[in-house]
């Protein structure tokens, strides 16, 4: 059903001015925040364009993806940060994509549907330790952390209230990938976690409201940015087509079907 919603979409999307794919394969390495949907982008876009192929490999970060645009590896990568100005200084250009909210995901025997953005940095500072002190089970809270510069970290440091300064609770443990937050609050009654937000999420986890807001909500405070990046006056033309194909129609609804939100034109 997936792969046929994913092609009927594809085909909604004009094919005049679209460049045929060179030979080989497009490969776009870099963040893990939002692999699912441009997974699914690549796929749709292989409907529209049987010739093409294009590869979006498992996480190497942003500055995986950064490393390999800048030194030749890569044509186009994606990142789920802003390029800094020695990187744009460099002859890299960004394009962004899309938007994903940073959500807090639970285990489901906590017994929870949402926090108060107060009682979620008190569950990460370590004050709040069990469940029922937010309303939930008798369960012991087990932290989920993440490493200093993972992009929904740094995105809840500057966005998401109480954040900025919160010293995080020493009893916890830090994923060093999204897959293996994700992973470890599944295997762990009581666990808690965080990461950009999709649909491999409502398997098995319960994704928090905060402040009684959902993760979609216009006023949600918190969203990963995800970019492609090139060199500037080295884009081929499989790459800039695949480009203008996930900013299309088309791709805006899978995105949206996704749990992302599209970047507005």
């Amino acid at each position: 059903m997936i792969l046929r919603n994913l092609a009927t979409a594809a085909l909604l999307w004009p094919l005049s001015g679209v460049s045929l794919a060179l030979a080989g394969t497009l490969s776009v390495p870099g963040t893990g925040d939002g692999f699912e949907v441009l997974q699914a982008v690549a796929l749709a876009y292989k409907q529209v364009q049987p010739t093409a192929s294009i590869e979006i490999p498992p996480s190497t970060g942003s500055g995986g993806g950064i490393a390999a645009v800048a030194d030749g590896r890569a044509v186009l990568g994606r990142i789920a940060r802003a390029l800094t100005d020695s990187e744009t200084g460099g002859g890299l250009s960004a394009v962004p994509v899309m938007r994903i909210p940073a959500v807090v995901f639970t285990h489901p025997s906590a017994n929870v549907a949402g926090v108060s953005f107060a009682q979620l940095a008190a569950i990460y500072s370590g004050a709040v330790t069990n469940w029922r002190e937010v309303g939930g089970a008798d369960l012991r809270i087990r932290v989920v952390r993440r490493e200093s510069e993972d992009s929904t970290l740094k995105v809840f440091r500057a966005t998401m209230p109480g954040w900025q300064t919160l010293a995080l609770t020493p009893n916890s443990k830090t994923a060093v990938t999204t897959q293996e937050a994700v992973d470890t609050v599944k295997e762990t009654e009581g666990a808690i976690g965080f990461g950009p937000n999709s649909t491999a999420l409502s398997r098995g986890l319960t994704v928090l409201k905060l402040e009684g807001l959902d993760p979609t909500a216009s006023s949600y405070p918190s969203n990963v940015n995800v970019s492609f990046i090139f060199k500037i006056g080295s884009l081929p033309a499989d790459a800039e087509s695949f480009i203008d194909f996930s900013r299309s129609d088309a791709a805006r609804a899978i995105i949206t079907s996704l749990g992302a939100l599209p970047w507005n034109k």
